[in-house]
């Protein structure tokens, strides 16, 4: 079974949950903002999914949960359990763990290109990633600082640590790779305010974009379903 956190409404697991369910690995997906709790520990899972949402990862006042699923953020890396962590959440797994969130320069909202680093190519989940690999990025928010030990994997030109792994089995993403053309066109209405500029020919591009983007994020959320599957159940 996998532990889900989803941290406010339209947050859900998206095309990584459609991926567990054809695993049909069983997934307890949590909502605190609804008022589930969160588990004391992680016994009994064999992987931790942690999606993003709009709170910042410090904003314990419209979130109060942060802290302890950054406690279990700590125990998944500590005990090895296979974990992924999405926009907040990669953002919360680089806090838990030494490393340092800040608010971005700037907003990086919309389809953007990817780029490895050479220890991606022998990453369990991005070895083979295409070179002109595009995802949804949807953050105000960045990884400033990665903590220590962790290994960088992917970047772009504004935002250097857009994915990154920590020991064998833990792994955080600036990106949505979850995101694909309805849950972009749900936000944009949502954000359209603090947009503030016309959204129809990023939805556009990444309407085009949708079978790669199912096809290379389905096969990470595929390769991330193969290591829990490997993994000896706790």
């Amino acid at each position: 079974m996998i532990l889900a956190i989803q941290h406010e409404d339209g947050t859900g697991p998206g095309l990584i949950g459609s991926r567990i369910a054809a695993a049909g690995i069983p997934l307890d997906l949590r909502c605190p903002f609804r008022g589930d709790s969160l588990p004391q520990d992680l016994q009994g899972y064999g992987g931790l999914l942690v999606l993003g949402g709009t709170p910042g990862t410090y904003d314990v006042e419209i979130a109060p949960w942060l802290p302890r699923a950054q406690e279990l953020l700590r125990e998944a890396v500590r005990t090895e359990l296979p974990t992924l962590g999405v926009c907040l959440g990669g953002q919360l797994l680089a806090a838990a763990c030494g490393g340092e969130v800040r608010v971005a320069d700037r907003h990086q909202v919309g389809l953007f290109p990817l780029r490895a680093h050479p220890a991606a190519a022998e990453d369990p989940l991005f070895a083979g990633l295409p070179a002109d690999a595009v995802a949804v990025q949807w953050h105000w928010d960045e990884i400033s600082v990665l903590p220590p030990g962790a290994v960088p994997l992917l970047w772009d030109a504004d935002f250097p640590h857009q994915a990154f792994r920590l020991g064998s089995s833990a792994w955080g993403v600036q990106f949505h790779p979850e995101v694909l053309l309805d849950a972009a066109r749900a936000w944009a209405k949502d954000d359209s305010e603090r947009l503030g500029r016309d959204v129809s020919e990023m939805l556009a591009e990444i309407e085009v974009a949708e079978p790669a983007l199912r096809a290379q994020w389905g096969e990470v959320a595929d390769r991330w379903i193969g290591v829990i599957r490997r993994t000896p159940s706790p």
